[in-house]
């Protein structure tokens, strides 16, 4: 890092937002916090972070303005408060993760008192955000990012900038279709598994294990485009093989799901889709 430390401020401090101002506060960037619940506060001024009265107190103080608050409306609270006092050049990196248009209706009103906006939510959870291994997803302007980068490089161990503002949050939102479908698609194997009298637990431990080595679904993440794959191309072997046991897996489970009287309505689609979804 060249140049002076950026001072950083953080409002939101909740179950993810403490314990990325904790990383920062750790740090040798000066920190000044703000939230409306004194507890967090009190742990925050104790692990050394400057506490300010009021999110315009910290906006006023500092170079980049980290917001992690519950929605979209609070997003515009805490700019409504620090616009006005926000000195020129200011970047506010909101970590919330807000609907698609958002980032860009900020950035157009922060731009109008000199502010710079990044949208940068965060993936990883409060474990993550403890130990310092979030990745954090951004989209704003190079300078901006170039600005906020030596906070994000202390609260996350993987910082994407995906593009212009509004690409951090349309990467969040995908990353987390993925994230809860996995999720909707797990309750529909438990269910399975129940039914058929095995351990659900022992289940969950086998998922975590093998996922752990061959990376989950992120091990189809590969290419640079969903077109469809030539027949000449390296992955149309590959995928040709996931489709053959696919196919052949998820055949025998939606048998074993009628025969239990399971409803599996994602594995049947799945069943329908996982030759055109990989691009065969």
């Amino acid at each position: 890092m060249t140049g002076p430390a950026p001072r950083v401020g953080f409002v939101g401090l909740g179950n993810i937002g403490k314990p990325m101002a904790l990383r920062l506060a750790a740090s040798a960037l000066p920190l000044h916090v703000y939230d409306v619940a004194p507890a967090p506060l009190a742990e925050l001024a104790a692990a050394g972070a400057e506490v300010a009265g009021s999110v315009a107190e910290a906006a006023a103080a500092v170079d980049v303005l980290c917001v992690m608050v519950r929605d979209d409306d609070q997003v515009r609270e805490v700019l409504a408060e620090a616009l006005p006092v926000a000195r020129d050049g200011l970047t506010v990196v909101v970590h919330s993760t807000v609907a698609p248009g958002t980032p860009g209706e900020l950035a157009d009103l922060a731009a109008r008192h000199g502010v710079q906006v990044l949208d940068a939510p965060v993936s990883g959870g409060a474990m993550g955000a403890a130990d310092g291994t979030l990745a954090i997803l951004v989209g704003g302007e190079d300078a901006a990012f170039a600005a906020a980068r030596p906070a994000l490089e202390v609260m996350g161990a993987k910082v994407v900038h995906a593009g212009p503002i509004g690409a951090g949050t349309r990467f969040k939102l995908a990353r987390n279709l993925m994230h809860f479908v996995a999720f909707t698609a797990a309750t529909e194997a438990q269910r399975l598994a129940e039914a058929a009298g095995l351990d659900l637990r022992a289940l969950g431990d086998v998922v975590r294990h093998t996922d752990a080595i061959t990376g989950g679904p992120g091990a189809i993440m590969h290419r640079e485009t969903t077109a469809p794959i030539a027949p000449d191309d390296f992955w149309h072997g590959v995928f040709s093989h996931v489709v053959a046991l696919g196919e052949k897996d998820l055949g025998f489970a939606v048998a074993l799901a009628d025969e239990l009287g399971v409803d599996v309505p994602l594995a049947r689609l799945a069943e329908q889709r996982l030759r055109e979804g990989l691009g065969l």
